[in-house]
């Protein structure tokens, strides 16, 4: 009897072992501890002011409001069952797909093809939903703002109405002139919604955000050309590319699309190697853009930086050929960290198969989730400071969200796991999270990765722009 009760606490102890990576245990530890660990290592290394940053691209106005709230006041019922469109054209479109991203907690982007429609949606928010509110908006002005807040001089490619242009930072420099006051500017809808936010019978596992715009001017990168005329003149340190999702499911002749990513490309490929080019991912579903992408984009990139759900989806298209619309809302540590390895071998492996010199060593990886930030950098390609960034990028997830340059720990709460294997192969390494020192950072050869908890914001002000703000935060600090 003895023997069998040794052979079952044993097979049990092998269970527990072997599923250690796959096991959530959140962090119980002291807050206030985490969040001074994080100041202090913000705080170790101040942004070099000389820096310059050349942005794109697009520009918009943000309509923020209550998804659900939204939905109600426009007769808008929940669906039987959620359904994914590339395109959403009328009311019942809009009811399956938000079902469809708000039952997983994702964020997404879509495009209407529906003027009349989406024009009574922003009639809607504005006059009878008091809550909702303006921003100027755009992957590359949010990330300019964060710059130029963080002490860079920044060159955005955006055409901008006067009134508009005098809404941001005032440092900025705009790549082309700006418009007339009397110019239409594209309105994007911001459907945010939160944690266990309900909708019928669907709830929401996470606080995030649906986007619906009816924009062409941005999908046609308006401002590529006087941007790459600038950019000459500028001489940056580093240009960051962002917004293309814009050209997902083109709704123009496909020939076109390409034709600018060529043109982006070729601008690219005439950039000088010490400066640095990032790429930020986004909310992609059409899998031939992505491909193309791949191929005259990315192969240019220095550093790339993604959330869970764009992770997972240039992830899949490598692997498997094809995109992942969902992904898993908080991934464990080690299923991302195995991820972004992959993705940093297999986009090695394609350029060196690419007989193209002047496509560039992907040397940066910066995958920011609702619960961790994770970044990987190569060992004198010129990244600096990543212990530093990963803690900044963190605590700016929180600022942003709550809307406040000081953490609240009243609204706040951290849900990573209180260890966390490197890798979901057996035998890995565990790294236990630490109150005095809450930053995780480690060799792997050439290659140094750090891992930061988020300190989650519960009080959610404003979940879009978020991945912007956090990617431009790390960004700050590492040249």
């Amino acid at each position: 009897m003895a023997s069998v009760s040794k052979a079952v606490a044993s097979t049990v102890l092998l269970i527990l072992l072997a599923t250690l990576p796959y096991m959530k245990v959140s962090f119980k530890g002291d807050l206030q501890k985490v969040l001074t660990g994080l100041l202090y290592q913000e705080g170790r290394y101040l942004v070099d002011n000389g820096r310059r940053v050349a942005v794109g691209f697009g520009s918009c106005w943000d309509l923020v409001t209550d998804g659900v709230k939204l939905l109600e006041a426009s007769g808008i019922s929940p669906p039987v069952t959620p359904e994914h469109y590339d395109v959403v054209s009328n009311g019942d479109d809009l009811a399956k797909i938000f079902a469809y991203f708000f039952e997983s907690g994702a964020a997404a982007e879509r495009f209407s093809n529906d003027s009349t429609f989406f024009n009574a949606l922003v009639s809607t928010t504005t006059h009878r939903l008091n809550e909702s509110h303006w921003a100027v908006g755009g992957n590359a002005p949010v990330i300019s703002q964060r710059l130029a807040m963080e002490g860079w001089e920044v060159l955005l490619a955006a055409l901008m109405r006067p009134k508009t242009a005098k809404s941001i930072h005032p440092s900025i420099k705009l790549s082309t002139d700006t418009g007339t006051n009397n110019m239409k500017e594209d309105v994007h809808l911001i459907m945010e919604f939160g944690y266990e936010s309900v909708w019928g019978k669907y709830k929401s596992p996470r606080a995030n955000r649906f986007i619906l715009h009816n924009d062409y001017s941005n999908m046609m990168l308006e401002s590529l050309n006087g941007f790459a005329r600038a950019v000459i003149d500028f001489k940056p340190d580093l240009v960051i590319i962002g917004g293309l999702q814009m050209m997902d499911n083109f709704y123009y002749d496909p020939k076109i699309r390409t034709e600018r990513l060529r043109e982006l490309g070729k601008l690219l490929e005439s950039l000088p190697r010490s400066t640095k080019i990032h790429f930020e991912m986004a909310s992609f579903t059409d899998e031939g853009f992505l491909k193309e992408l791949l191929e005259y984009v990315i192969p240019y990139a220095d550093s790339m930086g993604m959330n869970e759900q764009e992770l997972a989806n240039l992830y899949s298209l490598l692997k498997a050929g094809s995109i992942k619309l969902v992904a898993d809302f908080n991934p464990r540590v080690a299923a991302s960290l195995d991820e972004g390895r992959e993705i940093l071998s297999m986009l090695e492996t394609r350029k060196r198969n690419l007989s193209f010199s002047s496509y560039r060593q992907l040397t940066r990886l910066h995958i920011h989730t609702l619960a961790y930030q994770a970044i990987f950098t190569l060992k004198d390609s010129g990244w600096v400071h990543t212990r530093t960034a990963t803690a900044k990028a963190s605590l700016m997830a929180n600022r942003h969200v709550c809307s406040s340059h000081e953490v609240n720990l009243e609204s706040a709460k951290l849900i990573m796991d209180e260890s966390f294997s490197v890798s979901t192969q057996p035998g890995s390494t565990r790294v236990l999270l630490t109150e005095e020192e809450p930053v995780s950072c480690w060799f792997e050869g050439p290659m140094k990765i750090c891992v930061a908890p988020n300190i989650v914001c519960t009080a959610v002000y404003k979940t879009a722009g978020a991945g912007d703000n956090i990617s431009a935060a790390g960004l700050s600090v590492q040249l």
